[in-house]
């Protein structure tokens, strides 16, 4: 999930080296934390956080073929 996060991510930003992803797993549940320059933060979250809620969505499609439980969270 860190990668598909991370492809998504580097993709909609200005400063692309400036992307890093984190993934801690516990059991079933992966918790992934997007970090982005401030001034790309705009750009990840969209407007009323339309965007932050598709790369949700792609993910929760994604981790649903592994049955595991991914919480996205950008930082």
């Amino acid at each position: 999930m860190k990668e598909l996060v991370e492809v998504i991510a580097k993709a909609l930003v200005d400063h692309p080296e400036e992307v890093v992803v984190t993934q801690n797993q516990d059991g079933k549940d992966i918790k992934v934390e997007l970090h982005v320059a401030p001034s790309d933060m705009g750009k990840v979250i969209g407007k009323q956080g339309r965007i932050a809620k598709a790369i949700r969505t792609v993910v929760k499609a994604a981790s649903s073929k592994e049955d595991v439980y991914v919480d996205v969270d950008i930082v």
